[in-house]
């Protein structure tokens, strides 16, 4: 009698591949985890330095306008930081600078409460903690993504870190609140500061460089690789390169505005100190929403597009919440919708840099796109502490953002965005 034969066992090939795309999924989560972990630690504690603006004040004596330029400083300096930042962690590898990144912010953090001068303030705001979030910040974040996911997931990949900053902001304010309530501004402080050395595990997931990327395209296309100084005149001589620079001027200045002064306009309206934590916490979490939205966004329209409309958008919000009256949900809302827009510009305005240069030197570039964004946010953080303290108002600064948002709506529209063809999407 014949016995049944076995049931065929799968072929080796077919089991490897399945085995190798686990593997890829399951490395693809952790590169998303360690950048939007790292996002979340190094921007919440960034994003929360608003609410102690008050308590410093108290304890210096130093004025709102002096303080508001140390906040400046540390918006301009985070921006300095980034390109010198990318360009290093193109070549050498992201992990080192992030790991020194890290350490710096901590440093900053902790040692504000203690610094008693405008110098102080500056040295550990402006040039520790800034200076560190930058070497830990978006481009050199982005970049890695970019470099470690696939080109297809690159929309939902830069979505995906962008919440982590925007997730660090909204649950970071709360714990500042409770700790503050519970240790006082001071020792709430440097808890902050305690809590961004978390993000050290990240450097070895995100280590590595654009350097040998850049010798295969090469290699690939039988030209030269380019230098950084190459690279940098080739995008500044691009007019694209140039309006999606001017667009996110605008987007610092509104950012830093907010993220230092929104406290501040709270009080301003005669509403609760909680008021002005929770309009913040909801600017970060409905920025994970705006952040999440934009990273499907950008695969399906065109980039500048989305851009054109978050600027208008946030001109059209702030115009409203001037006419409405002052009140706490008046304000929550406002936060809410203000929130969608605040760091969703990221995801397409790092897309087009990586569209229109590739991921060689995109670190590098995107810092430099970046430090638009912090000239802008400079100006945002140190006119609003210099208006009120002028004018005893914000209105002035509300004003002048909702010109540069309808500005930076118009100037994002003639950016030239080819379309990559679906033959050489594939092959990348």
């Amino acid at each position: 009698m014949n016995k049944p034969s076995p049931s065929p066992s799968p072929s080796p090939s077919v089991s490897s591949l399945s085995s190798l795309s686990a593997r890829r999924h399951v490395a693809l989560w952790l590169v998303l985890l360690a950048a939007a972990g790292t996002f979340a630690l190094t921007m919440g504690v960034r994003q929360t330095m608003g609410l102690f603006l008050s308590a410093l004040n108290t304890s210096t004596a130093l004025g709102i306008g002096s303080i508001s330029l140390a906040f400046a400083f540390g918006q301009l300096w985070w921006g300095l930081t980034q390109p010198f930042a990318g360009a290093v962690a193109d070549r050498i590898g992201t992990g080192r600078v992030i790991f020194l990144g890290v350490l710096l912010v901590a440093t900053g953090t902790i040692l504000t409460p203690l610094m008693t001068s405008t110098a102080g303030l500056i040295f550990a705001i402006g040039v520790l903690a800034a200076g560190g979030a930058g070497m830990a910040g978006p481009s050199v974040l982005m970049a890695a993504t970019a470099r470690l996911v696939p080109l297809e997931k690159r929309g939902f990949a830069s979505g995906i870190v962008n919440a982590g900053g925007s997730f660090g902001q909204f649950a970071m304010a709360p714990i500042a609140i409770g700790l503050t309530a519970a240790v006082g501004w001071a020792n709430a402080m440097q808890w902050l500061g305690v809590l961004v050395l978390l993000a050290l595990p990240a450097v070895w997931v995100l280590q590595g460089n654009s350097k040998a990327l850049a010798a295969q395209a090469a290699a690939a296309s039988g030209k030269k690789a380019l230098s950084a100084r190459q690279a940098i005149r080739q995008a500044l001589a691009t007019p694209s390169y140039r309006y999606l620079s001017l667009g996110f001027f605008v987007c610092g200045f509104h950012v830093a505005f907010l993220a230092t002064h929104l406290p501040g306009v709270v009080a301003a309206c005669g509403l609760s100190p909680e008021i002005g934590g929770w309009a913040l916490a909801m600017i970060g979490l409905f920025n994970i929403v705006g952040s999440l939205a934009m990273g499907w966004a950008v695969g399906r329209w065109r980039m500048k597009s989305l851009l054109a409309l978050l600027y208008a958008t946030r001109g059209i919000a702030v115009l409203v919440f001037l006419l409405a009256p002052k009140t706490p949900a008046v304000m929550l809302v406002f936060a809410a919708v203000m929130g969608v827009t605040f760091l969703s510009t990221v995801p397409p305005t790092a897309g087009l840099v990586a569209k229109m240069f590739g991921t060689a030197n995109m670190a590098m570039l995107f810092g430099i796109v970046m430090l638009a964004h912090q000239i802008g946010g400079f100006f945002g953080a140190f006119l609003g502490g210099y208006v009120f303290q002028a004018t005893g108002s914000y209105d002035w600064v509300w004003y002048i953002d909702i010109v540069l948002a309808a500005g930076a709506a118009l100037v994002n529209l003639p950016i030239r965005e080819a379309r990559l063809p679906a033959r050489a999407s594939a092959a990348a």
